[in-house]
């Protein structure tokens, strides 16, 4: 894999991608519409976060927001946490996506490993949305009630969510391969009315049957008062063992033409409920609001995704994750969205770019991890063996894309491709530093801070910084941040997570530089920095190294303290197939961190392991592990219903046994 310097000028848009861009027609519209000229994306940047009522406002009347109840206030006030947006608004989000209604393509195509290619019509998205209101209004759901759905990611899932949203009810989903428990763990808390169920997934070719699963969920949920089941592994699954269950094909039966009414609420109500990982503890169940929500979507989807009704967006995700929530959110722009379910690298790394080349894919979103291991293929070529024409754009997220990974796209799938990486989280269901098709593309760098959102870099002492590593923060309120955390009646675990390092601003958790060019790098969780003699660095520049030692397939580092003041930083590896670690490849792992680290932050020891622990989502349990590694007990550092493999952990129980 050839090295490539961080910030290395990789792609600039020529001058008719800039002009053909939503950006640079919003930019047009402020002209005329509002006398306001800019530049170049940054100028605009700064005018939306220090006028942020002037911004938000705009925002509300370029895309025309259908406000059954007009607003006559923007912000109430810049207070964080408790910033209420267009308070006297009242609204509907599946308004917002059937208004583009197109009958000339698709609204959806969807595949999985047990489900061909298929084209779903905006006319039968709208007729089974309108069907399926229809049948959850006579089990009774009414505004605020709500309905949880343990399905996979495919067009069902997308329909039951309008329906809901349609109705003023409160959504929220996981994903069939999490756990009994992790589920009972989220949906317990939110007391639902309806469960909306499937019977199973495969993935890598495997079955999984998730009947009984589902039969423990629904007895550990009292409030639950009916379920609707999609029959997915098995077409003829019954789902009779459950109690008051309505098969799907009944609930969206379409034999007479139904029309959709739309329940417009308060701009703030809630619109759905996404969890954290869970990872320590009960899962927090984060509220966003329907407005909120839409506002932000509609933005980051239209300007920093330029996505518009010719594109087809695919983002490879579960419904378990909030890029799920931010998929769907494409049909707001018109585009067409892409859902794929099973297992991205089966049966092998080829298939989802196949998979891009059999559905014209425009906008191609999938993880940073993904990318890498794409990158360790020695036989991955996709340009030479797929048609990537209409390809424009590939979007990443998860973990920072190391610059390789940048180059590796460039080498190997297209030349001329916008390549996006950004990031953000579940808290806010979207991101705060994303890509923008009018600027240019720099190695390991995301291109720019979100229109709206106030970033910076603090320092331990809560300065704002440039061109230096410090804190990621929001120092201004913003539409998605969540109104609440459910059953957080007093607002403290709210205010715990986000704002008890620096008083009234949002402190994110990720460490962040801001360079002199205005884009940014992401160096990982700030709690989980190593920090040797002082100097500390990112957690993602050491796997960055690592990387480079192609007989490695990951990584994982944590600095674990000790009584003298000093630590100790072991290096877990996953070796690839046919791979051990040797002595040799030890000191190559070094090398490669002394070289691109320092010679301070090379390991104090490296260990093989079978594999890495992570979450449903994919991401690396570093704070775990570490509190792990540091004698904490597991069930108070862990809920192991967050991983997807739990057994993983007890080679780390070991060795902290051993360290003792």
């Amino acid at each position: 894999m050839s090295e490539i310097k961080e910030g290395t000028l990789l792609w600039e848009p020529d001058e008719k991608r800039k002009q053909q861009s939503n950006i640079y027609d919003y930019m047009k519209w402020l002209k005329q519409h509002k006398n306001l000229h800019f530049n170049d994306y940054h100028s605009l940047w700064k005018w939306s976060v220090h006028e942020l009522e002037l911004f938000w406002e705009s925002i509300f009347d370029y895309f025309d927001l259908q406000a059954e109840q007009p607003y006559q206030t923007v912000l109430s006030s810049h207070d964080m946490p408790g910033a209420k947006w267009f308070p006297e608004a009242t609204i509907n989000y599946t308004e917002h996506i059937f208004r583009n209604m197109d009958e000339n393509k698709p609204a959806i195509i969807h595949s999985s490993e047990t489900r061909k290619n298929a084209e779903i019509t905006w006319n039968q998205l709208y007729q089974e949305t309108a069907a399926l209101q229809q049948t959850l209004k006579d089990l009774g759901v009414t505004k605020g009630d709500r309905v949880v759905a343990y399905v996979a990611n495919i067009y069902e899932s997308v329909v039951a969510f309008l329906a809901t949203a349609s109705l003023g009810a409160v959504w929220s989903s996981a994903s069939p391969d999490f756990g009994t428990q992790s589920v009972i763990d989220r949906f317990k808390q939110i007391e639902p009315k309806v469960m909306i169920t499937v019977d199973g997934y495969s993935y890598s070719g495997k079955e999984f049957d998730r009947t009984e699963v589902v039969e423990n969920i629904q007895a550990e949920i009292p409030s639950l008062e009916a379920t609707i089941g999609i029959p997915y592994l098995n077409e003829n699954s019954s789902f009779n063992h459950l109690k008051n269950v309505t098969l799907w094909n009944d609930a969206v039966h379409t034999s007479k033409q139904h029309t959709l009414t739309y329940e417009h609420v308060p701009f703030n109500d809630p619109l759905w409920v996404l969890f954290s990982s869970g990872t320590t503890g009960k899962p927090k169940p984060i509220v966003q609001s329907q407005g909120g929500i839409l506002l932000e979507h509609l933005k980051a989807l239209t300007f920093h995704a330029d996505l518009g009704n010719g594109d087809r967006f695919f983002w490879f995700t579960t419904t378990g994750w909030m890029m799920w929530n931010y998929l769907v959110g494409g049909l707001l722009t018109g585009s067409t969205i892409i859902l794929y379910d099973g297992n991205p690298g089966y049966p092998d790394k080829k298939m989802l770019w196949k998979f891009a080349e059999d559905t014209r894919m425009t906008v191609f979103g999938t993880s940073a991890s993904y990318i890498t291991a794409c990158m360790k293929d020695d036989g991955l070529t996709p340009s030479e063996e797929f048609d990537l024409s209409h390809l424009k754009n590939i979007s990443s997220t998860g973990s920072p894309l190391p610059p390789e990974g940048f180059q590796w796209c460039y080498d190997n799938v297209k030349e001329d491709l916008w390549i996006a990486s950004a990031s953000g989280g579940t808290d806010v269901c979207t991101a705060f530093i994303l890509g923008i098709p009018t600027e240019p593309v720099y190695a390991g760098e995301l291109q720019c801070r979100g229109l709206g959102a106030k970033i910076e870099s603090f320092s331990d002492e809560g300065e704002s910084q440039i061109e230096e590593v410090g804190e990621l923060v929001l120092t201004e309120p913003f539409p998605s941040m969540p109104i609440y955390f459910w059953n957080d009646a007093d607002g403290s675990r709210l205010h715990d997570s986000y704002f008890n390092v620096f008083p009234g601003i949002w402190r994110h958790g990720d460490y962040l530089k801001i360079t002199n060019r205005h884009t940014c790098v992401i160096y990982g969780r700030s709690d989980a920095t190593i920090n040797r003699g002082g100097i500390r660095i990112g957690t993602s520049e050491i796997y960055r190294a690592v990387d480079h030692v192609k007989q490695v397939a990951d990584s994982l580092i944590v600095d674990i303290p000790a009584n003298d003041g000093d630590s100790s930083t072991p290096l877990f590896v996953t070796m690839k197939e046919g791979e051990e670690l040797t002595e040799s490849i030890q000191k190559t792992i070094k090398n490669e961190i002394k070289k691109h680290c320092s010679p301070r932050h090379v390991p104090t020891g490296i260990y093989e392991v079978p594999e890495l622990p992570t979450t449903l989502n994919g991401k690396k349990l570093e704070i775990p592990v570490k509190k792990i590694l540091m004698g904490k007990p597991v069930d108070k550092v862990v809920n192991k219903g967050s991983l997807s493999n739990e057994d993983s952990l007890d080679y780390f129980i070991s060795f902290a046994k051993e360290r003792q």
